[in-house]
């Protein structure tokens, strides 16, 4: 029992509220640069922040919206100002 009570005081820590993250010059060119080639139907891995937390979902893009700055992963709306990571991890040409 002491290792499962030690996983979950593990897993609560990296559950706690976060301050948001700034991104530095580099790694937001970088995130610009994947946000340029990213369409609907790629494969992508995704880090955002939601609710005082990074989340990271991987899926299909299902929708993309460079005027409301927005993209969906299924059902899971992102707006580009809460991006930390973006992946493309293939195209959906």
């Amino acid at each position: 029992m002491k290792g499962l009570y030690e996983a979950l005081r593990r897993q609560e820590a990296l559950s706690e509220r976060r301050e948001r993250i700034d991104l530095g010059e580099e790694d937001a060119a970088l995130l610009s640069d994947a946000l340029c080639r990213l369409s609907r139907g790629d494969r992508v891995n995704v880090t955002f922040f939601r609710e005082g937390r990074y989340l990271t979902r991987s899926g299909i893009v299902t929708a993309f919206d460079a005027v409301k700055r927005l993209f969906s992963v299924g059902e899971q709306k992102i707006p580009f100002d809460d991006l930390l990571a973006l992946e493309i991890l293939s195209c959906g040409d």
